[in-house]
């Protein structure tokens, strides 16, 4: 035990090495044992080292009475190492899960005080990282959840590290001891009815008395699970890089595949890919509500499958899956006349349309698709709009928010369709920007 409490200090500089240079080191400081550690390692190594400029952050829930008293214990310990301290409040949404809530407005907070270059540090030690495997696996998880905490993630415009993840509580506690250093106890921490509290106190102990290593050998499993992941998302990379074709629509400024790359690879490799494609995207379904992906690869060549996940829809249409959210999913209105032709209009729910060129003359407005449309080519005398698009394989999707210029009851073009989108002679084309910066990209 004494051996590894001196090598504390030097275990955690070399662990923080790579970040030596880095603008600020913010610790993120509840005041509870293992945070309060954290920050006397670094307050020490602080006046024999060169490090980055350091101050902690503490984040006051408000979710019990005791809490009240926690903000001024962190600033005392904080002014006696000589480290500055901001305090945030936070309002935690309530909800099915208390422990989820309180996490996710804590780290809001991290994200928006972590700036490029920044890194943010938290105490979580080895014994937590055994808890999350174990509350993981009983909860069905994947390489991914298995694999535990990272000791290193993206965090706002900066790095979120957590230094002690290889060291142990028990170790923690005789550094804690040895220097006298003073603690908050959470009484929440006792609430068995919290599944980790119970795996903490309850069933912790049984393992480790049975088996002593059990807490660094599932550590040591999480970090093979990580290891494994790591090849599955090298392995996406490459199977991304088959069905991120170029296309004709890339206007649309939508994330789409190619679909039969991916139909020629294994169920298995599928299910990959597509997680990693969707990840940042939106909430995946766990392994039983997988049929809309079959759905997708099984539906008939001339069907239009959708499958809706949490945060938007993935349309499979003219060979491609497209990945649609936000405005895309609202069926646009439209409405007025253009009066103004030669600025852009703004079309609700759809970007917005503008003229290269001359502008038409007449009254003209812009109309969606409602069917039966003909449309006269010089070439080619009149042609049904429908077919128009079949030739062109424009996604069903885009179909019904294409703008069309009319003036009166004639179709005069259909925006940026190639021979359809203005008038060669009269020296005009209509451009049709599908998301316009004031919808943001969703």
């Amino acid at each position: 035990m004494g051996q590894s409490m001196i090598d504390l200090p030097s275990q955690l500089l070399l662990k923080l090495e790579p970040w030596r240079n880095a603008a600020h080191w913010r610790i993120a400081f509840s005041g509870g044992l293992d945070s309060t550690v954290l920050l006397h390692l670094l307050a020490t190594l602080a006046k024999s080292e060169s490090l980055p400029p350091l101050s902690a952050v503490h984040i006051h829930h408000g979710l019990q009475a005791v809490a009240d008293a926690w903000p001024q214990h962190c600033q005392s310990v904080c002014d006696a190492l000589g480290v500055p301290l901001l305090i945030e409040r936070v309002k935690v949404q309530p909800g099915a899960s208390l422990e989820r809530a309180a996490r996710d407005a804590r780290y809001a907070v991290f994200s928006s005080l972590t700036q490029a270059n920044d890194l943010l540090l938290t105490g979580q030690h080895r014994d937590d990282q055994a808890e999350t495997l174990l509350f993981r696996l009983l909860r069905g998880a994947g390489v991914r959840g298995l694999s535990a905490m990272p000791a290193q993630r993206p965090v706002g415009q900066g790095t979120l590290v957590r230094p002690l993840l290889e060291v142990s509580r028990a170790e923690l506690e005789a550094y804690a001891q040895a220097h006298q250093l003073v603690w908050i106890e959470d009484p929440s921490n006792q609430d068995e009815q919290f599944s980790r509290n119970y795996l903490r106190r309850q069933i912790m102990p049984l393992l480790t008395g049975r088996w002593p290593q059990a807490q660094a050998s599932m550590a040591r499993s999480a970090a093979h699970l990580r290891e494994a992941q790591e090849l599955l998302d090298e392995l996406a990379q490459i199977d991304l890089a088959h069905a991120a074709t170029a296309h004709e629509f890339e206007w649309l400024g939508l994330p789409s595949l190619e679909l039969a790359p991916l139909a020629a690879l294994s169920i298995a490799r599928q299910r990959n890919v597509i997680s990693h494609w969707l990840e940042p995207f939106t909430q995946l379904p766990d392994s039983d509500h997988w049929s809309g992906w079959t759905n997708m690869c099984d539906a008939a060549p001339d069907a239009s499958p959708i499958w809706r996940l949490a945060n938007g829809e993935l349309h499979r249409s003219a060979g491609r899956l497209w990945w649609l959210s936000g405005h895309w999913l609202r069926t646009p209105v439209i409405g007025a006349d253009w009066q103004a032709p030669a600025s852009a209009l703004r079309l609700a729910d759809n970007g917005c349309v503008m003229f290269s060129g001359q502008t038409p003359v007449g009254p003209l407005r812009i109309a969606y698709r409602q069917g039966g449309e003909v449309m006269h080519l010089a070439d080619r005398g009149h042609r049904d709009l429908k077919r128009l698009l079949n030739e062109r394989a424009v996604p069903g999707f885009v179909r019904g928010r294409l703008p069309l210029l009319f003036r009166g009851d004639e179709l005069l073009a259909v925006a940026n369709l190639p021979g359809l989108d203005g008038h060669v002679q009269d020296g005009w084309k209509l451009h049709w920007l599908p998301t316009d910066e004031d919808q943001g990209l969703s």
